[in-house]
């Protein structure tokens, strides 16, 4: 039998773009752990308040969608700073470890009031992106894929840009290099905190729009972030161009799997990776290597 190369090429664009929404997910992950060390597992609990915001914003007040998205948006940033403030900061000098389970903690309070607010049944967000088909070449891909995957890449090179020239984005690569160090220097490092969980916040929200677009948005949509912590665990920790590699090849080996394998195994395939990864380079593939003397 012949390879179907058209059709592996349409599941490889629509990987693509999933990929996109796990790399912008995942920047969410390493902002916040480059700037404070902290591991929030509550982040794919975080993308899913940024797609209910903007459901209620464009279905309950009747805005226009792009409006609506710049207040989920907004709200999303916010929502990362009041978490920072009240939960993690007081949290600062405790056990790694007792503030991983807070973040766990946080992720099942945002579940119960999203399900108190607006009910735990699945629903779909309105359409404001069309329908109209998209063809790169004779292969056929998704509209809402395509404008997911540009926004997110779009998205992720204004971040780069600002972390390289924004005064905002040297401060917080200074404290993620040495916090002691930015002290010194005159840098508020609890503002630059504050900073990063909006800028994650951010970046969470308008990964839950494009993913509640694509798929709905649930309760449950939150284990989204669960694909995006193996992304950078892959791509390493610390590490924006790993969130970005690591995305691809997630996204990448999911979508070949579960098209040619089957969908029981994707996480085999994807939790493979991790281990694999692991094995090899226990801080991921671009994560920095912290050598500890005695």
């Amino acid at each position: 039998m012949d390879f179907d190369w058209l059709f592996f090429a349409e599941v490889t664009l629509a990987a693509l773009g999933n990929s996109a929404l796990l790399a912008l997910t995942g920047l969410a992950f390493v902002l916040i752990y480059k700037a404070t060390r902290v591991v929030n597992l509550a982040i794919g609990e975080m993308l899913m308040v940024g797609a209910y915001l903007f459901f209620s914003f464009t279905a309950g007040l009747g805005l226009p969608p792009w409006g609506a998205i710049l207040l989920a948006v907004v709200g999303g940033a916010l929502l990362g700073a009041t978490i920072e403030r009240a939960v993690i900061r007081p949290m600062l000098g405790e056990a790694a470890i007792s503030v991983f389970m807070v973040t766990i903690g946080v992720g099942s309070v945002l579940i119960g009031l999203t399900e108190i607010i607006w009910g735990a049944e699945p629903t779909a967000l309105p359409d404001f992106m069309g329908k109209a088909p998209i063809f790169i070449g004779d292969a056929y891909v998704s509209r809402k894929v395509v404008i997911g995957f540009s926004v997110a890449a779009a998205v992720i090179a204004v971040f780069l840009l600002a972390f390289r020239f924004w005064r905002g984005g040297i401060a917080l690569r200074a404290t993620a290099s040495d916090q002691a160090a930015a002290y010194s220097c005159g840098i508020n490092v609890p503002a630059v905190f504050s900073l990063a969980w909006m800028f994650a916040g951010a970046a969470a929200a308008g990964a839950g729009i494009l993913v509640g677009a694509v798929g709905g948005i649930a309760p449950t949509m939150g284990v989204f972030g669960l694909s995006a912590l193996v992304v950078v665990i892959v791509g390493g920790l610390d590490s924006i161009a790993g969130a970005l590699i690591g995305g691809v090849l997630v996204g990448l080996l999911e979508a070949w799997c579960g098209t040619y394998l089957g969908g029981e195994y994707k996480m085999l395939a994807t939790f493979g990776l991790l281990m694999l990864v692991l094995l090899v380079r226990p801080y991921g593939l671009f994560g920095t290597v912290e050598i500890e003397r005695l």
